[in-house]
C-alpha cells in the first residue's frame, strides 16, 4: 500500500500527552495498529488505513465501537468521534486537533471520569392491554371501529387515535416520574430521547460519574424490581458520552 493510497482513520479523542497504542483493529478483514496523534494535551486515537469511504455496515460500526470501548478501559477522558472519518495525513489530523482544541479544553473537564449509559423501557403487551381496559371509552371506541369500512369508521378512527395517544402519554409520564426522575437525580446529566416504536415508554441516556456507577446501578435495579412485571428494561453501556458531547467535525473535502 503506497503512501498515496493510505489515510488516517480516527476513532476518538483522549486527554494525554503520552504516545499510546490500543492494540490492533481489523477493518474490512485487514489488521491495522492503533496509535495517537497529538496537540498539547489532546490526542486522537487513529489507525493508518486504505484511503476510501467506509460504509456504516454492521461489522464496521462494531469495529469502531469496540475500539472506542477498548480506549475507555485505559483512559478516563474519552471524547467520541463519529464513524467513518478518514483524513489524508497525520498532519491533517494535527490541524483538526488544533482547530478542535478550544472545544476540547471545555469538554475534557466536563467528561473526565464519566461514562454514558442508556436505558430503554418497553411496555409488556399484557400490562399495556390491561391499562387500555381500564379506560372503557377506548375499548368501546375500538369495538365500534371493528368491522367498519375505512370510510365509514374514519372519524371514529381519528377519535380512537387521539384517545390512545392520550393514554400512552399518561403512561410515559408515569414512567418518567417513577423511573427517569430518580435516575436523573443520581446522574451528572441526563437526556430523554424520542421513543422508538409504539411500546417504548422511555428512551434515555445518562452521564454517570464512574465513582457513582454502583449507586446508579442500584437505582436502576430498584426500578427494575418494582416494574419488572409491567415493562422490559434494556440497560446498556458503558459508552463514551455520545449524547452529551457535540463535536463539530468537518472532514477535509474529498477525504
Amino acid at each position: 500500500m503506497s503512501k498515496e493510497d493510505t489515510g488516517i482513520y480516527i476513532f476518538c479523542a483522549i486527554q494525554t500527552e503520552d504516545e499510546q497504542q490500543f492494540g490492533s483493529v481489523t477493518i474490512e478483514g485487514v489488521e491495522h495498529e492503533t496509535f495517537t496523534i497529538h496537540y498539547k494535551d489532546a490526542a486522537m486515537v487513529a489507525a493508518q488505513v486504505p484511503m476510501k469511504i467506509y460504509h456504516p455496515k454492521k461489522d464496521n460500526l462494531m469495529m469502531h465501537q469496540k475500539t472506542v470501548s477498548r480506549v475507555m478501559e485505559d483512559s478516563d477522558t474519552v471524547l467520541p468521534i463519529s464513524f467513518g472519518n478518514v483524513f489524508h495525513s497525520v498532519d491533517d489530523v494535527k490541524v483538526l486537533l488544533e482547530n478542535l482544541y478550544p472545544q476540547f479544553e471545555k469538554l475534557f473537564p466536563a467528561i473526565k471520569g464519566k461514562i454514558e449509559v442508556g436505558l430503554k423501557v418497553i411496555g409488556k403487551n399484557d400490562w399495556l392491554e390491561s391499562r387500555v381496559n381500564e379506560h372503557p371509552e377506548v375499548e368501546k371506541m375500538a369495538s365500534s371501529v371493528k368491522g367498519k369500512s375505512e370510510a365509514a369508521g374514519y372519524y371514529e378512527r381519528i377519535q380512537l387515535g387521539g384517545m390512545a395517544q392520550k393514554l400512552f402519554a399518561s403512561l410515559q409520564k408515569e414512567i418518567k416520574e417513577d423511573i427517569f426522575n430518580p435516575l436523573d437525580e443520581t446522574a451528572e446529566a441526563s437526556k430523554a430521547n424520542d421513543p422508538i416504536g409504539e411500546k417504548m415508554l422511555l428512551n434515555a441516556s445518562f452521564l454517570v460519574d464512574r465513582e457513582k456507577e454502583e449507586k446508579f446501578d442500584e437505582v436502576v435495579n430498584e426500578a427494575h424490581d418494582k416494574w419488572k412485571d409491567k415493562v422490559e428494561f434494556s440497560y446498556t453501556g458503558p459508552w463514551p458520552a455520545y449524547n452529551f458531547v457535540n463535536i463539530r467535525l468537518k472532514v477535509e473535502e474529498g477525504a
